[in-house]
């Protein structure tokens, strides 16, 4: 059978010759079918079934490139980081951030706080970072720079605050300083070592 111009394939599925009923079922049959694969292929699925499907592993949601920037009461940046790669876990209240690195204002005309780590983990709608992993913070004072290390640190956003119990390393200009726990008032420029306190130093010429 040749179909014309313009012929659609329910023509070449009812030919004249069939009886009219046969016809009329046929046609129902195929409507009937349609219908039901439209409506598989538009079902849309419910959050819960792109949870169940995805599993806890699996974010919610991500970004690429993100550039995250928080500013104080009078409008100041206060702290921003950026991040190749961050992914959100909407239902577990946190987002997990691929080698942030942060710059955290200290006092007005003070230079700011350089930190770097290979993870990180934001929770408390962005007021809380824990990192980990080659955890750096270098600190530029005139010529001077201080570089304290640690396996793993907290920066409270609400405080200007950083802490850690891990052991923890200070090199600087005059020495090398370890211990174990520390707290960091960044807005006062204020360290404070817990425990374990070792240093050595060189005293100028």
């Amino acid at each position: 059978m040749t179909l014309g111009r313009g012929s659609g394939l329910l023509v070449a599925l009812l030919p004249e010759q069939r009886p009219r009923w046969q016809t009329i079922a046929l046609l129902a049959t195929f409507i009937a079918t349609a219908a039901l694969l439209w409506h598989s292929d538009n079902e849309v699925p419910t959050p819960t079934q792109d949870s169940e499907l995805r599993g806890d592993r699996e974010p919610d949601s991500f970004v690429v490139d993100a550039l995250y920037t928080s500013y104080d009461e009078q409008g100041a940046i206060k702290i921003q980081f950026v991040s190749p790669r961050i992914e959100q876990f909407e239902a577990n209240g946190y987002a997990i951030m691929a080698e942030p690195q942060a710059t955290i204002q200290g006092q007005p005309g003070s230079e700011p706080w350089q930190l770097t780590a290979k993870h990180g983990k934001l929770r408390d709608g962005n007021s809380q970072l824990e990192l980990e992993g080659d955890v750096r913070i270098v600190r530029q004072i005139g010529e001077r720079s201080a570089t304290l290390s640690t396996t793993r640190l907290t920066l409270d956003n609400r405080t200007n605050m950083a802490y850690t119990d891990a052991p923890v390393e200070i090199v600087d200009a005059t020495g090398i300083t370890h211990a174990t726990g520390m707290k960091a008032w960044l807005n006062e420029r204020i360290l404070e070592l817990d425990s374990q306190v070792e240093g050595r130093y060189e005293t100028g010429n």
